[in-house]
Order: C-alpha cells, then structure tokens, then sequence
C-alpha cells in the first residue's frame, strides 16, 4: 500500500532548460562524498592542530569501534523511519501515558511551489542525501546556572526527562547508523547537519559531551561530586519529580512512576559508536550563551557556573519577575538574571564546584571542533577551519555534492537574547557567496527561523553594525534563485513553510516530544522540477519503557516516554502531516 497522498495542487510550473548533466542516482552522491571531506566550497579548508583548551575540559576518550560498512540501500523503504511506525501514547491526556508502537505517517506531496508531473518516480536523479539533527540539548542537569526554580511560573522551564539526553542523542546516533540510505531514493546518505542547541547551558562539559556523541566514545554525564548526584531530582522538592525517592511530589501526583536506581543509572557511563557518516555543526543560542539567552563573558555568571552554590527553589512572585526578564529581555544576563542570583545566594544549595562547567567562548566552540580526538569520520572541523578561528566567524559554506553547496548561517544574538538576527556583515557574505555559486544548487542551515530572528538590537562588541532579522533574510534568499530550501531549528516544532521560490523546513527538536530527527533527499526530476522528500526518524530506542530496565537503551526509551509526559509540554511539536514525511516540489531554474 502507498504511505505517499497529495496536499491541494497549485498551478502548473513552468518548464526550465536542462543546465545539468548529473551521474546515475546513487552513484551522483556516494562520488562526492570524499571530494566533500576535503574541500569547502571555493577550494580547500585548511586544518587546525589539536586544541589545548578544551583538552582541558574533555574526559580521556576510548578509541571509538571500527566504522562499519554501509548498510545496503533499498528503493524505497519505510523501516525505521516514522514511515513504518511512530511512538504513540496511550490513555488519557491527564494521566502519565505509556508509549507504544503506532501508526507511522503518510508522505505528503506538496505542490505550493511547483506542480507534480506524472512519471517523475521513473526519471529522477539524486542530487543529495543527508540528515538533519537539531535541538539536541545535552545537558548537564547539576549545572548550577540552570534556572529549574522558574517551574513554579512555567512548567515548561523544568524537563523530568533531561538526565537522560545523553542516552538519547547517543541512541539517534545509533538510528542514523542504521539507516540504509535515503528513504525515498536509497541514495547514500552522505552526512549530518547539526543545526544548533547542540549544548543547553553553554558550558564546557556539555560540549565536550556533544562532540563525544557524534564522534564516538564514552561520555560520563556527570559533574560536581563523581561519587553521587547534586541536583533538584534528589533535593526532596515536591515541585520536582523524585524518582529515587519515596516522596510524593508533583509529578508523582500526575502519575510519573517511582524508580529506584534512576539518579545513579542517569550518572552512569555511557559509550556513544559516534556518526559512521561525515558531520558538520551549526551553532544555536544554547551553544553560544548561557541559559541560552544571558549576555555571554560575564565574570558573575562564570563564577556561579563553576562553583558552590546552586538555586533550586525561588518565591513565585520573584519567579515570575525572573521569568518575564528571560523571555522578554534583552540580555537579561546583564542585570536582572545576574541580581536575582546575588540576591537569593543564601537560599542556595551547596554542591561541589566544578570548573569543567565553565561557559565557553566563541573561540573555545571554535577550538574545541578542531580538537582532532573529535574528528570521527569527518571532516576535521566539521565545517569550521583555523581561518574562521582567526576570524571569530561561526559561518562558513562546504561542498555537499558536485553541484550543491551548503552555507551554514550563526544567527544567534551575540548580546544575549534566545531570538536571533544576523548582523550586515554576515548578511552581505550571504549575497556574495549565493552570487558566486549562481549556477549551482544551495542548501542553506541555520538555528533560528524566519520568525524567531525578531532581535535587531545592536551587537556590543559591534555597535556600528546593524542586525538584520527573519523577514530580511527570507528576502535576499528569495532573489537568489538557486537556493532551495533554509533548513533549521530553535522551535522545537515540525514545520514547513513556501517562501515563494525556496522552501524553509524547520525540524522538532531531540529533548521535547516527539524527539525527532529528518533525512533529507534532493531530486532533479528531469521535467523542470526538483523534488526534496523529508522523512522524519526517532531515536533506535524501543517505544515500549520497562520501568526495570536501566541499560543505556531502557534509558534512552525512558527519555522519549518522559518527554511525552513532561508537564507544560506542547501537543503540537509534531505539526500536520504536511509538515513531516513530505515531498516538496520546486520549479528548477
């Protein structure tokens, strides 16, 4: 039976001169992939040494296991993607729901853009095959500079899932691993975007945490004490969900189990076989300030990072004033976030300092990807080169096939806000590098979206230079023909937008329900068409949680179905079916 229906058509498109001539399906992908390693758009990206700086930070790493073949592609298939099957929930919504295996969800062809012509299935060509990862969030839940005290005003600022996302993001390391190419095409996949948020609190454990991930190797999440866990979850809190405790706390009354051995289990080593695919990174505002939204390099926060003292609980009224400088800003860091810490010191909890917690610059992000123990397969970099160190610059392009360039974009607000913007200097690099590519296919990747980049206050450190937001951004792309589609993240919710000549695909994030993952499959359909097909994938986890199994994979079911539960979780990160496993239609220039 088909999984593949049709969105309402629109109007015929027009055809176009054939400019191209690509190599057979499978073979126009896998050909490129070592040409791709090696050089960024625009000839070589030179390598960086290894960096001391965050060598100082990262745990010794064990050799990670030998690269495996890749599996053998098939045309088409839906086993292990959300094609075949999708975790569902069970019971009633006011009640703690138990996930299971359901039904997976249709294709839908979307014809905004172009119109869909009859036997495209048996003239097509691959132009690229690749996997999209974003909002990762690995967190070091012990993290002093977490602001879980806001629970009291929004549920939401609090995740019971969140000691368990490093068995997660390892686990969608092992569902990539596993899939044998493009869903749609059987194409080989030839590599990850990350698009942002890889780090939730800017700090440089979780960096190296993330960067081990995706490499390969053995992550212990857990900082301050190594004997034991110093966080909310064993803080004897009722606003907080116990599981080793007998205590009867909020999330317990909703109906989250009890389960002994959670907090030690969560602590525990895990072993990640890092990407078999190469890699590239893009960053978010979790990655580049901290809490996602204070004001980067300041001292007081440094220091309550790395040492002592952790806030845990804070009067509703001074929370929801805390609440409102996070979300309406700007830079909330600067002042508000800063005094509230200063103010409410005695009511903190001691724990034990931990200077591996401290927040990481742009420069440390930068040498840190350099650091060859996290090269895995490649690229050295992973997108970033010792140029862009040198430049202090978080945007770059790479070569994704041999007509198709890829630019990842750094729209996070480097003042201090979770909204993004880009700044004119990045703005006019964009043109320029879409003028120089006119003639091939671009693929653009960034953390924020078109509607999230509202924040257009000056950068401190550049206060003669204008920042530039979503409807800006969407405008320059739109008069470059040959970009494709925006891809990114930051909303944590499936979405897909037309943009008149481009399309802008906005993937869910991996912390908060449904936890997903998109491959992304572009065709030349050799009628005056293109075709990019997104299919979304969960993590290898089973759907079905035993409460009793603790293993590194009981852990990473247990993180979805949390995440289904977690109080204050939206219902619609999901999106419409047209927002998910899809075929996007573009007229080909």
């Amino acid at each position: 039976m088909s999984r593949t229906r049709s969105a309402a058509p629109t109007g015929p498109a027009a055809p176009a001169v054939d400019r191209r001539a690509f190599l057979a399906a499978t073979g126009a992908v896998g050909a490129t992939t070592a040409f791709a390693l090696a050089y960024g758009a625009g000839g070589p990206r030179p390598a960086a040494g290894p960096d001391a700086a965050a060598a100082a930070f990262a745990a010794p790493l064990v050799a990670p296991e030998p690269v495996a073949a890749p599996p053998v592609p098939r045309v088409p298939y839906t086993e292990g993607t959300t094609l075949a099957s999708v975790a569902t929930p069970g019971g009633a919504a006011a009640e703690y729901r138990r996930l299971a295996e359901g039904p997976g969800w249709d294709r839908v062809v979307r014809r905004d853009l172009a119109a869909a012509r009859p036997g495209r299935d048996d003239r097509r060509t691959v132009l690229a095959a690749f996997v999209q990862l974003t909002d990762l969030h690995v967190v070091d839940v012990q993290h002093p500079l977490r602001h879980e005290y806001l629970r009291v005003r929004s549920a939401g600022a609090w995740r019971p899932q969140e000691a368990l996302s490093v068995a997660g993001a390892v686990s969608l390391v092992e569902r990539v691993n596993s899939l044998p190419g493009g869903p749609a095409t059987g194409a080989p996949l030839s590599f990850a975007m990350t698009t942002g948020d890889n780090t939730d609190n800017n700090s440089s454990i979780e960096l190296d945490w993330f960067l081990t991930a995706l490499s390969g190797g053995r992550i212990t999440p857990n900082s301050g004490d190594p004997r034991h866990y110093e966080g909310v979850q064993n803080s004897g809190h009722p606003l907080y969900w116990q599981p080793d405790s007998a205590l009867r706390d909020a999330d317990k009354l909703r109906g989250f189990p009890g389960i002994p051995g959670f907090l030690e289990a969560a602590t525990r080593t895990v072993t990640s076989p890092g990407l078999h695919l190469p890699w590239y990174s893009t960053v978010g505002n979790h990655d580049s300030l901290p809490a996602g939204c204070c004001a980067p390099d300041d001292p007081f926060l440094a220091e309550v990072a790395t040492g002592g003292r952790k806030l845990e609980l804070l009067p509703a009224d001074q929370a929801i004033r805390a609440y409102l400088a996070v979300r309406h800003g700007p830079g909330p860091g600067r002042r508000e976030f800063a005094d509230l810490l200063r103010a409410h010191g005695k009511r903190a909890r001691s724990v034990t300092p931990d200077e591996r917690r401290a927040p990481f610059t742009r420069p440390a992000y930068l040498r840190a990807h350099l650091d060859r123990r996290y090269t895995g397969p490649g690229p050295h970099g992973h997108g970033y080169t010792a140029d862009d160190l040198d430049a202090d610059r978080l945007h770059y392009t790479f070569r994704i096939a041999e007509d198709v360039v890829g630019i990842s974009l750094d729209t996070t607000d480097p003042g201090g806000h979770h909204t993004g913007s880009v700044g004119s200097g990045q703005l006019r690099w964009l043109d320029r590098t879409l003028r120089a590519h006119a003639h091939e296919h671009v693929l653009v990747f960034s953390h924020h979206t078109s509607t999230s980049m509202d924040n257009t206050l000056p950068d401190p450190s550049r206060p003669a230079e204008r920042r530039h937001g979503g409807p800006e951004l969407v405008a320059l792309l739109s008069r470059h023909r040959n970009v494709l589609a925006w891809i990114n993240g930051h909303s944590h919710r499936n979405l897909i937008t037309p943009h008149g000549t481009f399309w802008e695909v906005t993937t869910a994030s991996h912390i908060d329900f449904p936890q997903l993952a998109r491959v992304v499959e572009v065709t030349d359909n050799r009628d005056g068409t293109l075709s990019l097909f997104t299919t979304l994938v969960e993590s290898h986890a089973p759907h079905r949680t035993d409460f009793g199994d603790l293993s590194q994979r009981g852990l990473a079911a247990l993180y979805r179905e949390l995440s289904c539960n977690a109080p204050g979780a939206r219902g619609d990160l999901a999106g419409d079916p047209g927002d998910r496993n899809t075929e996007l239609l573009l007229r080909r220039r």
